[in-house]
């Protein structure tokens, strides 16, 4: 029995040490550039072992994201119906619906059971990393959280149209993820805080008070377009590459990626979450 306990307990420590080797490879390079080679040479074991336990890369990967992730979404959406209940329309605030999305990240980020100091940089590159398979994933397994969470901050912001709300929101976020992605938490906590003592109410508060600002922004008025236009009246004239003009159908003054040939950016009906 004993041995069979040991041999169980060693199988076990294997496939712990090649989820381990994977989240630490995915952190530092992404999906795209990070090979089977160098997760088995991480973890110290064969690719056989790699193969015996998850068959591919990919199983891999949704095993170790599904280990970090599932729990920190239930968390989320579990503290999301505590904070609508607490604040029902139209007490409910873009700030309640960030705590929700954030507070229990940060949490989980101070236990390394279950996520430890690197859990912010590993978010940070889930929603910052380009890979067409890191994208499936999470619109296939976590459609349901993103849409919860947009319909929160809809109501939260109903002034703000939704297809507005959804390109703020991919901004805002890939912003703060790009951030989170390539920087030392612990060091980028340590500059928020500037010598002072700051616990996690205060961390939440500074890591999203530029996304509050963005969504809170009122729509550009007619000011804002006439200091634009003036500026656009210059580059005209201006020996530089000349800006495009309105379109008689009205199409807007700059290039948008639909017309370059650019992937679409998420608008509303693609729940901008996704890459949250």
């Amino acid at each position: 029995m004993s041995s069979r306990l040991s041999v169980g307990r060693q199988a076990g420590d294997t496939k712990l040490r090649i989820l381990d080797a994977a989240e630490d490879l995915f952190i530092e390079y992404g999906y795209e550039a990070m090979s089977l080679r160098q997760i088995t040479s991480r973890a110290e074991v064969n690719l056989a072992a790699v193969n015996y336990h998850f068959g591919s890369k990919e199983t891999l990967l949704q095993a170790m994201l599904s280990r970090r992730l599932d729990r920190l979404n239930d968390e989320r959406l579990a503290l999301l119906t505590r904070a609508e209940a607490a604040w029902p329309a139209p007490h409910l605030t873009c700030e309640h619906v960030l705590g929700a999305m954030f507070i229990p990240a940060l949490a989980i980020s101070h236990h390394r059971d279950i996520g430890g100091p690197a859990f912010l940089r590993l978010l940070g590159r889930v929603y910052a990393d380009p890979s067409p398979f890191i994208r499936d994933y999470l619109q296939q397994h976590y459609a349901p959280v993103f849409e919860r969470f947009f319909d929160a901050f809809a109501r939260a912001l109903p002034a703000l149209p939704r297809q507005e709300l959804g390109w703020r929101l991919h901004f805002a976020l890939q912003a703060l993820s790009g951030v989170l992605a390539s920087s030392d938490t612990s060091r980028l906590i340590d500059t928020f805080a500037q010598g002072q003592a700051m616990g996690d109410l205060q961390v939440v508060a500074r890591l999203t008070a530029l996304m509050v600002a963005a969504l809170r922004a009122p729509m550009p008025g007619e000011e804002q377009l006439a200091s634009f236009a003036a500026v656009f009246a210059l580059a005209k004239d201006a020996d530089i590459t000349p800006p495009r003009e309105a379109g008689p159908a009205g199409e807007p003054l700059i290039a948008t990626p639909e017309a370059d040939g650019a992937s679409r950016m998420p608008g509303a009906d693609d729940r901008s979450l996704a890459n949250a």
